[in-house]
């Protein structure tokens, strides 16, 4: 058996680049703090509207959530429409579900005409009941996105769930035809190689110390020297640090954690996932799982072990998980195990906003595939004064709590109420 690397699966095929000697420049239009998604998408965008663009990263590009998540690109909140219309009414609602599918064929349309091959494929994604009150709860939504949205959602019931999944573990589950999966790791580095292309300087290991606004701009320190620019993004999401105190007080950077399987044999995954789809359930601590692009070994990620910094901690709660959907596996050892930051908001809702001059695009909420890329983008539009950055989420406050600074020190009672939940099957869905 090959020693489990503590390294992204994804890294395999996409290995993060070394930091390119590049000087960092006295003047540039536009600085973009965080080369992951949202601020290359941002850069992209501007190069080609003719901005001189300095991306800069305390970490090699992309090294952080974009090369680390799951690779589903659902353009899905964390709410459900049900709550959606309970807490902004129906119109608000959908609203914010039409600007998600908005969002989704934004980055397949950007995939496409960007040439990145990263195995972009609508496969659609089976959501298991973990309780019959969640199975009812999942019915019911289906009913209204089809009624308001027509999504063509579908219910599979127990007796047909091994047509979609090789498991007793549900009590039947959801398909949505119209999410997405991706290499992740690919898709970030298609992206990296498009923004370099159009001239922009991406200036990784170098963390950004200060931001000072005077009447001609900001003047921009970094560990490597300083530069002038005339605008500014943020788009840092979990990886925010102390630079702006306001945004740390106001981003809650929460750990999630994927495990890759060895590889399995053909007539295996044909039997476990014989439609090829991403997968989630309807627990607290939720799980998102998929076939790796390739078909070989499953992918396997949660948010159990969010408490603890722990890799052999959090590997083995994984493991104990992807064990109780399938317990086949209990003999299949693993390649890959690592973990990163997501980056939440108080209220669940990404944001693209201006803050005292600077523009900001974070907060993805765990869905950072779809968002960041499409409100990295809202970003570059809102910066160039262009029509077609109008957004849902631009209309709500960035929001903090009294005697929040950037330490998640809440998080172990909430992963651990949440355990409690999911013990007596009171599932997110249910």
């Amino acid at each position: 058996m090959a020693e489990l690397k503590l390294t992204p699966y994804w890294w395999e095929a996409a290995p993060r680049p070394d930091a390119m000697l590049i000087d960092v420049p006295n003047k540039t239009d536009v600085c973009i703090v965080g080369a992951g998604y949202a601020g290359l998408s941002a850069a992209l965008r501007l190069s080609r509207a003719g901005r001189s663009v300095v991306v800069f990263d305390s970490q090699r590009a992309g090294e952080g959530a974009s090369s680390r998540n799951g690779g589903i690109a659902s353009g899905n909140i964390k709410y459900s429409f049900t709550d959606m219309i309970a807490k902004f009414g129906l119109e608000r609602a959908m609203d914010f579900y039409a600007e998600g599918i908005a969002a989704r064929n934004h980055l397949e349309a950007m995939i496409e005409a960007e040439n990145i091959d990263c195995s972009f494929k609508m496969v659609g994604r089976y959501t298991g009941a973990n309780s019959q009150r969640d199975y009812d709860k999942l019915a019911r939504e289906a009913d209204l996105l089809n009624k308001h949205l027509d999504l063509d959602v579908e219910m599979v019931s127990r007796a047909n769930q091994h047509k979609e999944l090789g498991t007793d573990h549900y009590v039947g589950g959801q398909v949505r035809a119209d999410i997405a999966g991706l290499h992740p790791g690919l898709l970030h580095q298609g992206i990296l190689d498009r923004v370099i292309e159009a001239g922009v300087s991406v200036i990784c290991q170098t963390r950004v110390t200060a931001i000072a606004r005077d009447d001609e701009g900001f003047v921009v320190t970094t560990s490597r020297g300083q530069t002038r620019a005339g605008n500014i993004i943020v788009a840092t999401n979990g990886y925010t640090d102390g630079l702006i105190h306001w945004l740390k007080r106001r981003i809650i950077s929460i750990p999630s954690q994927i495990i890759a399987t060895e590889a399995l044999a053909p007539e295996q995954m044909n039997r476990l996932m014989p439609r090829r789809r991403m997968l989630g359930n309807t627990l607290n601590l939720y799980n998102y799982y998929r076939p790796s692009p390739d078909d070989q070994c499953i992918i396997f990620g949660g948010r159990r072990g969010a408490d603890t910094d722990d890799p052999v901690k959090k590997t083995e709660s994984l493991r104990a998980q992807l064990l109780q959907v399938f317990p086949e596996l209990k003999d299949t050892g693993l390649t890959h195990s690592w973990w990163g930051y997501t980056g939440y908001t108080f209220d669940l809702l990404p944001k693209v906003l201006v803050h005292e001059g600077i523009h900001y695009a974070l907060g993805f909420c765990g869905s950072g595939v779809v968002w960041a890329n499409w409100l990295g983008l809202k970003a570059a539009l809102s910066l160039l004064g262009e029509k077609d950055a109008e957004t849902v989420f631009a209309n709500y406050p960035f929001q903090t709590r009294p005697l929040y600074h950037g330490n998640p020190w809440f998080l172990p009672f909430v992963i651990g109420w949440y355990g409690i939940k999911d013990r007596f099957g009171l599932g997110r869905h249910g």
